[in-house]
């Protein structure tokens, strides 16, 4: 018995949509990244891109337990020195970009290196209901329903 290994030929990327309103953000992420890796099929080989491609709607309505939204912060530094900066996630939802509290949870689920990086390419995410992806017609899999803790309501 051989050992099954993708080739690009192989390959099978579908486009995937998925509503962020009310959902817990780590729980997203965790599906999103599993999605995105590919390992949620049967011929998952490490070394390929063979997730999907995920578009990801509603961001700014996404939810986070305990005090995160006032406790968990972002930092990054402007390079100058003691030029480091932070945010709080309730105050990059509610800013100019909550997008980007997703691509980070996403991000930071995936392996740090190349592979990692191009497959960020495969995520979109957008914060409110409008997507530019309608001619992929993308499917829909609903995140609420596959357990009861994937929500959270305010």
């Amino acid at each position: 018995m051989k050992t099954f290994s993708a080739t690009p030929a192989d390959i099978d990327k579908k486009w995937i949509i998925i509503d962020a309103e009310g959902v817990v953000l780590g729980r997203l992420a965790s599906i999103v990244a599993t999605r995105l890796r590919g390992k949620h099929k049967p011929s998952f080989t490490p070394n390929m891109d063979m997730g999907d491609n995920v578009i990801i709607i509603n961001a700014e309505k996404v939810q986070m337990t305990g005090k995160k939204r006032t406790d968990k912060k972002y930092y990054w530094h402007t390079g100058h020195p003691g030029g480091i900066k932070h945010r709080t996630a309730g105050q990059l939802l509610e800013g100019a970009y909550p997008e980007r509290v997703v691509t980070a949870a996403v991000k930071r689920m995936l392996p740090g290196n190349r592979l990692s990086r191009s497959i960020m390419t495969n995520l979109r995410v957008y914060a409110g209901t409008d997507h530019p992806h309608e001619a992929q017609q993308p499917e829909v899999l609903d995140v609420k329903s596959m357990n009861s803790k994937n929500t959270r309501s305010l």
